[in-house]
């Protein structure tokens, strides 16, 4: 969305709009309205950190948790570390699976998804179904920082945006479109489509989404995680993503956790928020992840399950708590993003199932 303006926590919204209207008198309609962050703070001494600092992502935030990690590192707010850190991928139109270009519901709309936990004020934002607006992370946030509100949708929650100053954009790409036109021509051998010739691929309802948690030196959470939802949905269809304590769940006290994968599974067991329940019970990060995937497990419908019982879908939890210690768990083998002072590299899952 442009570049950020830091700004101070005490700015009320008419300020901030009053700050915007400017901008746009200034600047014309094409003028880019700054989304604000909280000031950075100095670091405490390495010998009076209460945490060892870590960025956490799923697979397709390597460059995310790098980001988050960097800035953390200058002493940005948890929050606005990890949403800069999604942002790379809701703004990266060859991700189909998060924010532009991602895969559109059944009738070629994109629709987006995004929630978002601040551990330090215990405040929570979301969106769902948000339409024609490239990063609904950092709108979450704004529902987060500016009302008394945690969950907006559909047109109201575009309606909040744009009276932020983001832009409407069609936000499907000539690829997404033709992914989508694939999957339609192949509805119904009854219906008055073609069907695509067999030798060319077809994309398959995939699921995708990036979720990202961090802790500072000083020990502050935070969590968000975005989503395009699962691919050619049926419209109106709101996922995990956007469920606080479900796609993702923060607790300053104890630490944060978010998922990706099949969402209606997700949700039926709050599985953020059981994930850091585990761990406030006493569980590493990685051992809370694989509880909630029990939980999952045991509460999956028998037309979910294959002849030997396990999920047909997938499903991953990320996790890490206050001391800086994470780990991540999914059904069967995969991958996870983690930077934790070191570099920032992709980690194996802890797993239930192997894949054969």
């Amino acid at each position: 969305m442009g570049k950020t303006l830091t700004v101070s926590d005490s700015w009320s919204r008419r300020d901030f709009l009053r700050s915007a209207a400017g901008g746009i008198a200034a600047g014309g309609a094409s003028a880019v309205i700054p989304h604000p962050m909280r000031p950075l703070q100095p670091l405490p001494a390495r010998s009076r950190w209460a945490a060892k600092p870590v960025a956490i992502a799923s697979a397709n935030g390597l460059r995310g948790v790098q980001k988050a990690f960097d800035m953390l590192m200058q002493g940005a707010d948890t929050l606005d570390a990890v949403i800069e850190g999604v942002k790379i991928q809701e703004l990266d139109p060859n991700d189909t699976t998060v924010g532009y270009g991602g895969l559109p519901n059944r009738d070629g709309v994109v629709q987006l998804d995004a929630s978002c936990m601040h551990g330090p004020t215990k405040r929570a934002g979301a969106v769902g179904c948000l339409e024609n607006i490239k990063t609904p992370s950092e709108v979450a946030k704004l529902v987060l920082k500016y009302t008394n509100h945690i969950f907006l949708v559909g047109e109201g929650a575009k309606k909040f945006a744009l009276s932020y100053g983001f832009k409407e954009e069609d936000l499907l790409t000539p690829e997404s479109r033709q992914a989508w036109l694939r999957w339609r021509a192949n509805l119904n051998p009854e219906d008055d489509y073609l069907d695509v010739p067999e030798t060319e691929t077809m994309i398959v309802r995939p699921t995708g989404t990036i979720n990202c948690s961090a802790v500072t030196p000083g020990g502050d959470l935070s969590s968000v995680t975005t989503t395009a939802g699962l691919a050619f949905k049926i419209p109106g269809r709101v996922g995990d993503s956007a469920v606080v304590g479900a796609g993702q769940y923060c607790d300053n006290e104890v630490g944060a956790a978010g998922s990706t994968g099949r969402g209606e599974s997700n949700i039926k067991v709050c599985g953020g928020f059981l994930t850091v329940d585990n761990m406030r019970r006493g569980m590493k990060p990685t051992d809370a992840c694989l509880e909630s995937l029990k939980r999952v497990i045991a509460t999956t419908e028998p037309r979910l399950l294959d002849a030997r019982g396990r999920p047909k879908f997938g499903l991953i939890f990320y996790g890490v708590n206050k001391r800086g210690e994470f780990g991540a768990a999914s059904l069967y083998p995969g991958r996870y993003a983690a930077h934790d002072g070191t570099d920032a590299k992709l980690h194996d899952t802890a797993h239930v199932f192997e894949q054969t």
